[in-house]
Formats: C-alpha cells, sequence, structure tokens
C-alpha cells in the first residue's frame, strides 16, 4: 500500500521545512505503509523552489515539480494528482492551518472502503471576515449548485486511484475541484477538524481569487446565472407591458398633458443596464465555451525532480 500526500506551493518558502517536520513527526513515523510526498510549485516567486529541492535531496520518498508560471491551486492539485503513483492521494495546503493527524484518519477511513475522505471545517480559527465569506460561499453552493457540499467547506481531501483517474479525465477549464469531486458522486466519509489560524507567512487568496472561485463553482455546475437572465428577461418584459398599459390609459382619460422626460430617461438606464448585465452573464458562458475549445492543457510542467 503506498500513499501519495498531494501539496501545492506557492509562496510557502518559510513553511514548507516546517511541513515537513510535522508530517514527519506525526505520520511519516509512525505508518507501516510505503508513501510520497508530491510538493508542486505553481510559479512561486519566492525561495520555495530551492528549499523544495534542498527537502528532496534529504528524503528520496518527495518528488518535486515546478510549473511554468502561476496557473491557480486547482492546476497544481490536478498536476499532483496525475503524476502521483500512491493507491490513494491525500490533498494538503503547505499553510500548517490542518492537524497532520487528519490524513492518518483519512487512511484508515479509505480502508474501510470509502472513495473520497473529506476533511471538513467545524470551526476556525481565522478573521471574521474570512469566516463570513467562507459561510456565504457554501451556502450559495449547497443551495443553488452542490447540494451535497458539507456546511463547513473543505480543502483537504482524500482521493484513491479511481478518483483520480476521473478527475484527470475530466478535463474541465475554469472548474473548481472540490467541486468535481462532490458531483462524481463516489462513496464518500467526512471527518471534521478545526482549522487553524496561519501562523507563518500571509496568505495569497486574494479577494480576486475568491470571486473567481465562486463563479467558477457557478458557472460550472449551477444553472443559476442562466436562470437570472431568464427571470429579469421575464420580469423586464411585465414590467415594460404594465408600464406601457399604465402610461396608455392614462393618456387617453387626459390625466398625462407633458411628456416626462425624467420618467424616460431612468426607463432608459435601467433598460440599458439589464442589458449590459446580461450580456455579462452570456459572455461568461462564451468565453468560457471558447477557452475550453481552445484545448491548452491546464498546466504546463517546466521541471521535475524525483529520486530514481
Amino acid at each position: 500500500m503506498k500513499v501519495s500526500i498531494v501539496i501545492p506551493v506557492y509562496y510557502n518558502e518559510e513553511n514548507l521545512r516546517p511541513l515537513y517536520k510535522d508530517i514527519r513527526e506525526k505520520m511519516l513515523n509512525v505508518i507501516d505503509y510505503d508513501y510520497e510526498l508530491v510538493m508542486v510549485n505553481d510559479g512561486s516567486g519566492d525561495g520555495s523552489r530551492l528549499v523544495m529541492e534542498e527537502l528532496a535531496c534529504e528524503d528520496k520518498n518527495i518528488k518535486c515539480i515546478h510549473l511554468s508560471r502561476n496557473f491557480g491551486s486547482h492546476a497544481a492539485i490536478l498536476c499532483g494528482l496525475a503524476n502521483c503513483t500512491g493507491d490513494c492521494a491525500v490533498v494538503k495546503a503547505a499553510d500548517l492551518q490542518e492537524p497532520t493527524e487528519l490524513i492518518l484518519q483519512m487512511v484508515e477511513s479509505w480502508k474501510k472502503g470509502n472513495n473520497v475522505v473529506l476533511a471538513v471545517r467545524k470551526a476556525r480559527d481565522e478573521k471574521i471576515r474570512q469566516q463570513l465569506f467562507a459561510s456565504l460561499y457554501y451556502w450559495l453552493v449547497r443551495k443553488t449548485a452542490l447540494p451535497n457540499m458539507p456546511k463547513g467547506g473543505f480543502d483537504v481531501y482524500l482521493v484513491d486511484r479511481k478518483v483520480i483517474t476521473v478527475l484527470c479525465a475530466l478535463d474541465e477549464k475554469n472548474s473548481a475541484l472540490t467541486g468535481q469531486i462532490l458531483w462524481s458522486g463516489f462513496r464518500t466519509d467526512v471527518i471534521y477538524y478545526t482549522r487553524l489560524a496561519r501562523k507563518v507567512g500571509t496568505g495569497k487568496w486574494t479577494l480576486k481569487k475568491k470571486m473567481r472561485l465562486v463563479m467558477d463553482t457557478m458557472f460550472s455546475f449551477s444553472t443559476l446565472p442562466i436562470s437570472i437572465v431568464l427571470l429579469i428577461g421575464i420580469i423586464s418584459f411585465l414590467g415594460a407591458l404594465v408600464w406601457a398599459i399604465i402610461v396608455l390609459v392614462c393618456k387617453l382619460a387626459g390625466y398625462i398633458e407633458v411628456t416626462g422626460w425624467t420618467t424616460l430617461f431612468i426607463f432608459n438606464l435601467f433598460s440599458f443596464g439589464i442589458i449590459m448585465l446580461t450580456l455579462g452573464i452570456l459572455g461568461e458562458y462564451l468565453w468560457r465555451t471558447f477557452d475550453a475549445s481552445r484545448k491548452r492543457p491546464p498546466y504546463i510542467i517546466e521541471d521535475r525532480e524525483e529520486s530514481k
């Protein structure tokens, strides 16, 4: 039996050695099966690459993969899954916010026959705004796209070889890997933990990336965006029809003596806003279709180091 640990790395120079020490002490020294650590450098501009290479020299079971630029965590994790050789793979962040003991628990659950094991956050030792955004995002996903999304969400998970094969075969652009795992429908177990506050370094999970995740999830797994376009069209048509009837009746009854330019201006501005909104939503679908048709790879490997 062999377990792979996939670690996406992006500006984690200060975390990598403490991370490896933590994994070594809490997992590697107590297991009786084979393992490998697959570290994927997602275009980090700091010294992460050097630290990864040093660790690979110290442990022959560490495999380092360097992408040509920053492709995002989805692509980095997918790259790690595609290049791992374990019977199952655990995806773990490099920021030390998830207890390493979770890996042992997930492996034990996998041994019982579960294809997917999710480490779900039951609490967070983080800032209020981070907790609010996460709660809102996962609530929105559950209500509109994936009803089986855990309430606390998940970033750490175990998938076995069957699931890895499916994820690599999907070949979806601008999607969310966690959504694909839930969508695949394999037998799933859940383990709860408390997400710790980050002690070393600063997170690169910016507002722009958060909004991109929301859009990728909505457009990939929900009909909500296109339903909004349809709803706006229906409401606009009915509103315009009622307004036209009211204006016509008032005009025939002699209640309207002078045409109201202000009302006309507001109506035109409102109509223009609706048109631009619907075009923007439709444009997102068109762009994603175009991006998928180009068949560009989700990531490009620049270099790799591993023991022979």
